[in-house]
C-alpha cells in the first residue's frame, strides 16, 4: 500500500543544511541602481555595507534563539570577502578576548568594516570552500582576494582547501556558463557525503544557491520545488535535507540499536498472521 505524498529515509543517509546567502554587499547597493556597477572594479571582492552587518546581527540572534547555533556542526564558507564576514558574524563566537587556546576568527575593522573582532571561542569550525563560489569571470565583485590577505583578516578559518594564494579560476573575459556552475553545485553536494558532519552551515551566493538547488526538487509538489529554489535574499536562511538515495555514502548509523540483547526468543505477536495457519501433524 502506498502512501503517496511522503517518503522515510534511514537518518544516517540524510544531512541538515543550513543554507546562507551573503548579507548585503556594496555591489549589491550599486547593482540594483544600475546593473552595470557590476561590471566595476571599484566593487572588486566587495564587502558588506553596514546595512549588511545589521542583517548579520538579526540572523545571528535567530540562530541561537531558534537552537540552530548549537547544533550546527560545521561552517562553510564561499571564500569570498562578504561571505567570510557573514559567516564570521553569523556562527561566531562573542568578542574576542587575546587569548592563547583561541584564534580570533576574524580580525577587528575586516574588510574596513568598522567591526569589533569575533572569537572562535565556542562557535563551530569554518573551512573555507571554492566550489560554492558565485558565477566565475567578467564580474570583479565574484573575484576575489589572495589567500593570504584572508588568512590575515580571518586568522581561525581553515584554508587549506583552497589551492592557490591568487583567483585562477576567475577570467576577465569569460563569465562560466550556468551548466558549469550547476556541475560544480552537485560537485560540491556530493563532496559534503565525505564530511562526518550531519548539520552543517554554507555560507554562499545568490547564484550559487539558485543554479545549484534548481538540479533538485523534480520528483516533489511544484510548490516545495519553489520553496527550495526562489532567490535567496540577503542573508537568507533556508534549511534543507539532502538523502543520500544510491547509498553512495558510507557513514554508519549512530543512533540504530541492534536490539535483542540478551539474546532471547522474540518471535512478532502477528507472525502467525504472516505465516498463515499452522496444522497439527500425528506421527
Amino acid at each position: 500500500m502506498d502512501c503517496p505524498g511522503l517518503s522515510l529515509f534511514p537518518l544516517h543517509r540524510c544531512k541538515t543544511l543550513h543554507l546562507v546567502r551573503h548579507a548585503q554587499g556594496l555591489h549589491n547597493v550599486e547593482g540594483e541602481k544600475n546593473f552595470k556597477a557590476y561590471l566595476s572594479h571599484e566593487y572588486f571582492d566587495a564587502q558588506l555595507t553596514q546595512l549588511g552587518w545589521q542583517q548579520v546581527d538579526n540572523l545571528r540572534k535567530h540562530v541561537r534563539t531558534c537552537g540552530l547555533f548549537k547544533r550546527t556542526e560545521l561552517v562553510i564558507a564561499s571564500p569570498m570577502l562578504r561571505t567570510l564576514q557573514t559567516a564570521a558574524g553569523v556562527f561566531g563566537g562573542d568578542g574576542y578576548t587575546d587569548r592563547a587556546d583561541a584564534l580570533p576568527l576574524m580580525v577587528a575593522n575586516a574588510g574596513n568594516s568598522g567591526r569589533a573582532a569575533i572569537s572562535s571561542l565556542n562557535s563551530p569550525p569554518f573551512i573555507a570552500v571554492e566550489l560554492c563560489r558565485e558565477h566565475f569571470g567578467v564580474r570583479p565583485c565574484d573575484r576575489r582576494g589572495n589567500m593570504s590577505d584572508y588568512q590575515f583578516l580571518f586568522p581561525a578559518i581553515d584554508f587549506s582547501l583552497v589551492e592557490t594564494d591568487e583567483d585562477v579560476l576567475w577570467k576577465a573575459n569569460v563569465r562560466e556558463p550556468t551548466e558549469d556552475l550547476i556541475a560544480r553545485g552537485l560537485k560540491f553536494m556530493n563532496w559534503l557525503w565525505t564530511r562526518k558532519e550531519k548539520e552543517i552551515a554554507i555560507v554562499t551566493h545568490s547564484g550559487f544557491l539558485f543554479h545549484t538547488l534548481n538540479a533538485f526538487g523534480n520528483d516533489c509538489h511544484p510548490l516545495m520545488k519553489k520553496e527550495m529554489c526562489d532567490r535567496f535574499a540577503n542573508c537568507e536562511l533556508r534549511s534543507m535535507v539532502i538523502v543520500d538515495r544510491s547509498m553512495t555514502g558510507s557513514d554508519p548509523a549512530t543512533t540504530n540499536y541492534p536490539g535483542k540483547i540478551p539474546q532471547g526468543l522474540d518471535l512478532p505477536s502477528d507472525a502467525s498472521e504472516e505465516e498463515g495457519p499452522k496444522t497439527n501433524s500425528v506421527i
